[in-house]
C-alpha cells in the first residue's frame, strides 16, 4: 500500500479511513464501483458540463477552467492538503474537458479515480478493523 512520509497526507488518510471507512466497509466491488460512477459522472456534469462551460462562456476559457478547478477544491475541502490535492484535479480534468471536447474523459478518469480511492479506503478501514474482530473475547 502506498504510503506518505508527509504529517499532513497521512493526517488526512487516516482521517479519511477514520470518517468513511465505516461507510465503505461492508460495501462489495460492485456497490463501490456504481458509487464511483456516480460521483464522478455527476460531479463532471455539474463542474464541467455546467460551472466550467458558463464561465468560459462569460469569461473566457482559461478563467472558466481557473475558477472551476477552485470550486472544485473548496467542495473537497476535507483539510487544506485534499482542497490542494482536488483543485490540481480540477485543473487536470478541466484541461480534458477543453482538448477533448466532451465529458466523457474527465468522467472516466474521475471516476477510475475514484474507484481505486473507494477500493484503497474500504481495504485499509477492513484491515484496521480485521485485528479486533479476530480478537476473541472472554465471557464472565
Amino acid at each position: 500500500m502506498l504510503a506518505s512520509t508527509s504529517e499532513p497526507i497521512r493526517k488526512l488518510v487516516g482521517l479519511v479511513i477514520e470518517q468513511i471507512g465505516p461507510l465503505l466497509a461492508p460495501l462489495s466491488r460492485m456497490e463501490l464501483a456504481l458509487l464511483a460512477v456516480v460521483a464522478g459522472l455527476s460531479e463532471e456534469i455539474l463542474f464541467r458540463g455546467v460551472i466550467q462551460v458558463a464561465l468560459t462562456a462569460w469569461l473566457s476559457p482559461e478563467w472558466g477552467l481557473l475558477i472551476t478547478a477552485l470550486l472544485f477544491g473548496l467542495v473537497h475541502f476535507a483539510s487544506p492538503t485534499y482542497a490542494l490535492f482536488a483543485g490540481v484535479m480540477g485543473v487536470y480534468l478541466g484541461l480534458l474537458f477543453l482538448t477533448q471536447g466532451n465529458l466523457l474523459t474527465p468522467v472516466v478518469t474521475h471516476s477510475l479515480y475514484d474507484l481505486v480511492a473507494l477500493i484503497a479506503v474500504a481495504r485499509r478501514y477492513r484491515d484496521r478493523a480485521a485485528p479486533e474482530a479476530l480478537t476473541p473475547t472472554r465471557s464472565s
